[in-house]
């Protein structure tokens, strides 16, 4: 397959692809706390040794399978240092680490603050964070956690989390909402959460938590690197929760059922995650703001020809009952837009009652530790689901900087309806907030 590409073509590829590695490569070895703050079950269950035990060692980094090109050696160094020095982010931390994770799409470029997480034996920990963003969004977590009880089937936990998020966008309800309607708001709220999961299998989880969500307030958007654009509270005044500074504290809910076959959360070449998921919102205020929502999804990867060639698909879809007499609060609304979900325009682009979305990824190993990527995205928002389409579409390239374990870093380009849009994330890009999130996401975020 070198033949394919000719000499000016391979410097081309390679350069970009060492450019990109040599950016991403600091930012991601502060995005190790992306795992550590929340290590996945896969990661526990084959880490029985005390957390110090479970970093990746000098010369014992994970093997990775050739890609099309030959690797720059340079390209080769930098992963092996950084992989020898802070390991390949499948292990879980003790003491101090940066926090970089916990914020919502839209905070900015980079996050970060102190995080501390005690282990008292090998299956319990207690942990503490917090970070500011780039946009002076502001969040505060302690975390406490007994893992692998009762012969490695159940685990139980509490969570409590104070989010500020200052530059929210919304661009009104609807799939016909104009993108010239771009406008902001900022909501602070407190979490506090209580869960437990049970595992009859490695591969299948039966979980359920009940959470209390208190000081709600909408307020003018705040941060800083503001951008020009109008307040929410302006320009949909109508919506339901714009009228209100202070809004209902929420008894809430959630029960899932998951199955999970993937080989690597962090970087999936093989297997599937599929999901269904009930979840319940109490409005403790005057009640009209209570309602249930229903989801379903799905994800396969598919190993094509070698696993160094992977199809992967995604498919999602979400049902909102509401009682007679009430609606659901703007911020709670399903949404569509960003980093995971129809990548060709902006976070929060869609907001209604229920969702449906689709995506196609196709992988190739370009290097070792490289990925390009292809892909195709579909979905809509609607206010009945027997109305849902998947009108709204867009397709993009990629670049994917992995371990064999764990993706450190992405760079998607991608065009829409609206033109084009850039995103960097330190993650898969099918690496879902919502299946390792313990607090509500406020807002909702895809």
């Amino acid at each position: 397959m070198t033949g394919v590409f000719d000499n000016r073509h391979a410097r081309q590829a390679r350069n970009l692809a060492l450019a990109a590695t040599l950016f991403l490569i600091p930012i991601r070895v502060l995005a190790q706390a992306d795992t550590w703050n929340n290590p996945s079950p896969q990661a526990a269950q084959s880490q029985p040794a005390p957390p110090q035990a479970a970093q990746t060692q000098p010369g014992n980094a994970p093997t990775v399978g050739p890609g099309i090109l030959t690797e720059p050696r340079l390209l080769t160094s930098a992963f092996e240092y950084a992989i020898d020095k802070f390991g390949d982010g499948s292990g879980t931390k003790k003491g101090w680490y940066p926090e970089v994770s916990n914020m919502i799409t839209g905070s900015g470029f980079v996050s970060l603050g102190p995080g501390y997480r005690h282990w008292f034996n090998d299956k319990t920990f207690l942990d503490g964070s917090a970070a500011l963003s780039w946009h002076f969004y502001k969040m505060a977590q302690v975390r406490f956690e007994a893992r692998d009880l009762a012969h490695d089937h159940f685990t139980v936990g509490a969570q409590v989390m104070f989010q500020d998020n200052t530059q929210v966008n919304y661009f009104g309800i609807g799939p016909d909402s104009l993108e010239s309607d771009q406008s902001q708001y900022q909501l602070k709220s407190t979490d506090s959460v209580g869960y437990a999961a049970y595992k009859p299998h490695d591969w299948l989880t039966i979980s359920g938590e009940i959470g209390w969500l208190a000081g709600l307030t909408l307020l003018p958007t705040g941060g800083t690197f503001k951008p020009n654009l109008p307040e929410a509270q302006q320009v949909f005044p109508t919506d339901p929760g714009m009228q209100f500074e202070d809004q209902p504290d929420f008894l809430h809910g959630e029960a899932t059922i998951m199955a999970d076959t993937r080989n690597y959360p962090g970087h999936p070449t093989r297997g599937g995650l599929y999901r269904g998921t009930w979840t319940t919102y109490h409005d403790r205020g005057a009640g009209n703001f209570s309602f249930g929502q229903y989801e379903a999804e799905g994800l396969q990867f598919i190993p094509l020809t070698s696993e160094n060639w992977i199809l992967a698909l995604h498919g999602w879809t979400l049902f909102s009952h509401i009682p007679q007499g009430n609606e659901i609060p703007f911020y709670f609304l399903p949404t569509l837009g960003g980093q995971s979900t129809l990548r060709g325009y902006s976070s929060f682009r869609w907001h209604d009652n229920d969702l449906a979305m689709v995506s196609v990824e196709s992988r190739w190993a370009l290097f070792t530790h490289v990925d390009g990527a292809v892909f195709f995205d579909a979905g809509n928002v609607a206010a009945r689901w027997r109305d849902l389409n998947l009108d709204q579409t867009d397709w993009g390239v990629g670049l994917r900087l992995h371990t064999e374990r764990n993706t450190w870093g992405r760079l998607d380009v991608a065009h829409g309806s609206e033109g084009w849009n850039v995103l960097f994330r330190t993650s898969d890009a099918l690496r879902l907030s919502r299946v390792v999130r313990r607090t509500l996401s406020t807002p909702f975020v895809p």
